[in-house]
């Protein structure tokens, strides 16, 4: 190889390599580390493995030809046709502007992941007998238009969809941002998605069992370097967490813990659990990284001046 390529390959990754070597911790004001940020877990890595992969580590080729698959399938849906359209006629992909699941794979340790689930070691959820019926039940209610509460969250924008606010937080298809601020007594996560926000109280108890907000009651604690948090006291309605990219089933007597370590600069490792011995066969664990983000979050905008859900329920009354 040419000695001048080699030279500079060398010197452009060693701004890189100092800056590995010298990145200390940030700490806030009163000792705990800092958090704090704009950042996004936006992969397209999904929650549970690759149907055609046995290994949870892909190979370089692996991600490469997934990682060009997703690139070519969004410029095939993204097909808004040129000049003026005829009256009825095919109007393309105009819709396609604001999918956003990111355009690389999740990257842990050094490792090209191919789910976010680690344990079990098949990267597929759980499920029980019993919880496997409950996803499907809760799927069959989908198909009915009785009355709004039947209708999935996101639907009716009490939380966002899927399990984007969590916990445990996972990306979904669009507005996969989280803003975090700490005190010395509290850390807020502000979720993009409908703008919900998580309230943790850092060394303070439970609420009582019969409180359960959106998003669940999280408390939280400095173990060394890495904040931990347990969610108890799930509502009842969001049980049925479900997206295009991940579906979801959490009692509301489930406990997710989750861990945010500060892994360098521009990176948290955030690593969760979920115990629901109600649905699941036992307890199961997922990582993926909160990659740095630029830019504030903005405004989210739910559905203005779209009338469906009205529409369904007016339909099916009509029907009546």
């Amino acid at each position: 190889m040419n000695r001048a390529l080699v030279f500079l390959a060398l010197l452009t990754a060693l701004p890189l390599r100092v800056a590995a070597e010298t990145w200390a911790l940030p700490r806030m004001s009163y000792g705990a580390p800092d958090l704090q940020g704009t950042w996004t877990n936006a992969t397209l890595t999904g929650l549970e493995r690759f149907d055609d992969v046995d290994a949870l580590v892909l190979t370089p080729e692996q991600a490469g030809r997934i990682e060009r698959g997703a690139s070519d399938f969004l410029d095939s849906i993204d097909d808004v046709p040129e000049g003026e359209l005829e009256a009825g006629g095919d109007v393309g992909g105009y819709n396609t502007f604001w999918i956003d699941p990111g355009s690389r794979l999740a990257v842990v340790n050094g490792e090209i992941r191919s789910s976010i689930i680690v344990d079990p070691e098949d990267g597929e959820l759980p499920y029980s007998w019993r919880g496997w019926m409950r996803l499907i039940g809760r799927f069959w209610q989908l198909r009915k238009t009785d009355d709004p509460e039947t209708r999935l969250l996101g639907e009716r924008c009490l939380v966002g969809f899927g399990s984007t606010g969590g916990p445990p937080m996972l990306p979904v298809l669009y507005n996969n941002h989280y803003k975090i601020v700490q005190s010395p007594g509290f850390v807020m996560i502000l979720v993009e998605m409908n703008h919900d926000a998580r309230i943790i109280r850092i060394d303070a108890g439970h609420l009582p069992p019969q409180i359960r907000p959106w998003l669940g009651d999280s408390v939280g604690r400095w173990e060394g370097d890495s904040l931990v948090v347990e969610t108890t006291n799930f509502h009842p309605g969001q049980s049925f967490r479900a997206s295009l990219r991940h579906q979801i089933y959490m009692s509301d007597d489930a406990i997710v813990v989750e861990r945010f370590t500060r892994t360098g600069p521009g990176e948290i490792l955030y690593e969760f659990s979920v115990e629901d011995l109600s649905t699941y066969t036992q307890v199961w664990r997922g990582e993926l990284p909160l990659r740095a983000a630029e830019g504030p979050i903005y405004e989210y905008a739910c559905h203005e001046g779209n009338y469906s859900l009205a529409h369904i329920l007016a339909g099916e009354r009509e029907d009546d």
